[in-house]
């Protein structure tokens, strides 16, 4: 048979728009064989918008908060600080998940990958439930340890004790979406955080202001819509995960504990959640070091911190993308295929955040208004907002460029970077800016894009070595 004869029965590639729509329906395809760019969009598109309504969620729930006053937003932004802990243990494992599944399948071991994804929930459930007990019982100590203000503390300890006390839902849900994210997944994740935040938004007000048949339980009622929305959501992985349209598909033997997949797994999160706690605990040092400033610059920050969130949690679907391509690639023995599917990612990110950070320059001030009316919370907010900003083409590649070492389960070498950038050079400039040199809160602000900004350097240098390639999972 000819060339040409080959050639005209080879079907053309999709459209983008007709791999968009493959991708939001959720088909089955085979990541190590796709075209490169086609496969990006198919995983990307879902984690994005994923990410997009739980970036809608931190939007809609400061918005609403904010409307009880600057002493309400500061609970939030405090008890947030302390939940990014939970975050960091909960996404190290998430980090292992999404490794150990995503080679697994490249490997073509179905079976292998539902064995340990049974052993990650499994553990996710202790951690989550011993973390809960502890820090529930402690939420006002809590809340005072982290500099809060008398009246914060009053108002605050009964949304602490449930955000901190009820962190299996959102353990979870990081937890199991990441395992649907490894085996490809992706809309499964999507529709998980989709159905958990619209609850969140849809029941959010009512509780708060006690709408419709609802009580009217202020800021703690935050937290109730939360834990209620996030709870259903969790509902809905397990069953998927139990066989229902999942590539994963969770039976009762693959709970059994299996002492080489569990300590597979603790190693890979072991190191993943140095990572994730060594750059959550530098936000915390940050809001400690704010807090000396009073409520005002924290609820500035807060807000700032939101909207800023709102940007980059989609451009984490893209690097998340990247990271599963990675690690079904390096099973699937293609090495330079995964690094392609990095630079792809990378040059989407760079692009479309570079073009949001200057959206929000130019517009901090209206953004942070739309949150609160108080002059001095908008100083602070519309400050941190649009200094944060300058950072974002520097966010957008480092996050690719972790997530590549993480997709091939080198997770201490993030760990090592976040350190080194995150609190051996974020954190006394942020200090020496904001007492010694005076600049206060600005201070503060000036070191996020500091830090994050070496910590790409870093990243790209080490990413391009190609130790990561050589990986074993």
């Amino acid at each position: 048979m000819s060339d040409n004869h080959t050639h005209a029965l080879t079907p053309p590639a999709p459209s983008f728009w007709r791999s968009v729509a493959q991708s939001l329906r959720g088909e089955e395809h085979d990541y190590t064989a796709l075209p490169l760019n086609r496969a990006v969009i198919l995983l990307a598109v879902p984690m994005v918008l994923e990410m997009i309504m739980e970036s809608l969620f931190a939007i809609s729930d400061v918005f609403w908060v904010s409307r009880l006053g600057k002493e309400a937003v500061a609970v939030v932004g405090i008890t947030e600080s302390v939940m990014t802990l939970i975050y960091a243990v909960a996404i190290g494992i998430s980090i292992a998940a999404t490794a150990i599944v995503s080679r697994r399948i490249g490997e073509k071991e179905p079976e292998l990958a539902a064995h340990a994804a049974g052993q990650i929930v499994v553990l996710g459930m202790l951690v989550s439930s011993g973390i809960g007990l502890l820090l529930g019982f402690f939420a006002p100590d809590i809340l005072r340890f982290m500099g809060a203000e008398d009246e914060v503390v009053r108002i605050g300890s009964d949304f602490a004790r449930l955000m901190l006390g009820g962190n299996a839902t959102v353990f979870l849900i990081f937890l199991i979406n990441a395992i649907f994210r490894g085996a490809g997944d992706a809309v499964i994740a999507m529709r998980t955080l989709w159905l958990a935040n619209a609850l969140n938004i849809a029941l959010g007000p009512c509780f708060i202001f006690g709408w419709w048949i609802f009580p009217e339980m202020g800021v703690t009622g935050a937290a109730v819509a939360t834990n209620i929305g996030r709870g259903v959501g969790v509902l809905y992985q397990l069953w998927h995960l139990a066989g229902h349209h999942s590539r994963v598909k969770v039976r009762w033997h693959h709970l059994k504990p299996a002492r080489e997949i569990i300590g597979s797994v603790l190693s890979k999160s072991g190191s993943g959640i140095a990572q994730l706690l060594i750059s959550t605990t530098s936000w915390v040092g940050l809001f400690k070091i704010l807090a000396v400033f009073g409520s005002t610059a924290l609820a500035g920050y807060t807000i700032a911190i939101r909207i800023v969130v709102f940007a980059l949690m989609p451009a984490w679907g893209l690097a998340n993308a990247g990271s599963t391509l990675v690690g079904q690639n390096l099973g699937a023995q293609k090495p330079d295929r995964a690094e392609a599917a990095v630079w792809i990612a990378v040059k989407f990110n760079v692009l479309v955040l570079s073009v949001v950070g200057l959206a929000f320059i130019a517009f901090s001030y209206p953004l942070v208004h739309l949150f609160t009316q108080d002059p001095a919370v908008q100083a602070y907010g519309t400050q941190s907002l649009w200094i944060v900003s300058l950072g974002f083409p520097m966010f957008a590649a480092g996050m690719c460029f972790e997530g590549a070492f993480n997709g091939s389960g080198d997770t201490w070498t993030p760990a090592r970077l976040n350190f080194l950038c995150l609190w051996a050079a974020q954190m006394p400039v942020a200090w020496v800016l904001a007492n010694t040199f005076g600049l206060g809160p600005l201070g503060v602000f000036i070191s996020v894009p500091v830090g994050f900004s070496l910590l790409t350097l870093f990243s790209w240098m080490l990413f391009r070595r190609g130790k990561w390639k050589m990986q074993k999972v």
